[in-house]
């Protein structure tokens, strides 16, 4: 039986919290009479209450959903801690004062009246605990839940890259094949290559900062040999970032819309830069091209890629995740990404 201490020890000052008020309650009712009285009764009527009741359902098989026994063994633990706490707790206070509540002297009406405070206060507080148990179990199943979908959701988002990418590239493959032969066998040696790298990873939905860089490197070298020297491209990747935790597939939509929006267009192609750094506690993914550049009147780069980074990060770093577009005031476009770093 492994018992959560911190947990115990919150429930025990509750319950001594209820007890106080209950004592101030009684007390209010009583003003003359001393309020160290009711307070003593109520505070070991309340901790003998809460052993038997609070460990007692330890032993007793637990409904997964409240913390607490089924049926009938949860009724007969409450009302028997109930009953031993009042007795056991009502001997301890009338020890420390030297008199007995049983005896003739005590008004019939008082000890009627402390055994209905008891029995209401008793159901008050384990229903209470009851509630609480209840609702944090329904707060980590809503999390279960969230978290599940979202990687769902991720995985969904990846079946659509996928193929996305695989299209463009055997569109290109096909050309290839009639132009140049030896060209065309180099890129699918490449792309065999690369697809088995992404066999494993595909299975996740975050990998490694290097991992997503090593993937990236094996999807421009595919790139490379159909635009042969038209494009050129550096990964920055500092080591104390390289084991780092990212979503899977984040940064080749960006690389992708750089070579076909910015490098493709342009006759003598161009360079990308891939770069991360971090800085006041957020990650920056840069994917830089020296390509044409944004064009207002022409195809948006601001297309299937880019509007999946979104639900990526969305998904995994709701209201804390962003992607911008940013112009370069030479030429080209930096695409940058920022999220949460945490070490």
């Amino acid at each position: 039986m492994r018992i959560d201490w911190i947990a115990k020890l919150r429930h025990l000052l509750q319950t001594m919290a209820f007890c106080l008020a209950i004592a101030f309650i009684q007390w209010a009712f009583n003003p003359a009479r001393s309020y160290g009285i009711p307070m003593l009764y109520s505070l070991c009527i309340g901790f003998v209450c809460w052993v038997w009741i609070d460990f007692g359902r330890h032993l007793l098989p637990s409904s997964l959903d409240t913390g607490w026994p089924k049926g009938l063994q949860g009724l007969v633990l409450v009302v028997s801690g109930n009953l031993v706490g009042y007795f056991l707790g009502t001997y301890a206070a009338d020890s420390w004062f030297g008199w007995s509540s049983w005896d003739a002297g005590f008004a019939g009406s008082q000890l009627r009246t402390s055994i209905l405070v008891t029995v209401l206060a008793g159901i008050a507080i384990t229903y209470y605990f009851y509630s609480v148990n209840k609702s944090a179990f329904l707060l980590r199943k809503m999390e279960e839940a969230r978290q599940h979908a979202s990687e769902a959701r991720l995985k969904l988002l990846e079946t659509q890259l996928e193929p996305h990418m695989l299209f463009n590239t055997l569109a290109n493959l096909r050309a290839l094949i009639g132009t140049d032969p030896a060209r065309a066998q180099d890129m699918l040696d490449r792309m065999v290559a690369y697809l088995r790298a992404t066999l494993t990873a595909s299975r996740a939905t975050t990998h490694t900062l290097q991992a997503e860089f090593d993937r990236l490197r094996d999807y421009l070298e595919l790139m490379a040999v159909r635009m042969g020297p038209r494009l050129s491209y550096t990964l920055d990747l500092p080591a104390e970032l390289a084991q780092h935790p990212v979503p899977t597939l984040l940064l080749q939509p960006l690389v992708e819309n750089a070579i076909k929006h910015g490098l493709e267009p342009k006759v003598e192609g161009g360079s990308i830069t891939v770069r991360a750094r971090q800085a006041a506690g957020q990650m920056t993914l840069d994917v830089r091209d020296t390509g044409v550049g944004p064009n207002p009147g022409g195809a948006t780069v601001d297309g299937f890629g880019l509007a999946q980074v979104r639900e990526r990060l969305a998904t995994l770093y709701p209201n804390q995740g962003a992607i911008e577009l940013i112009a370069d005031e030479a030429m080209g476009t930096r695409a940058s990404i920022t999220f949460p770093y945490k070490p």
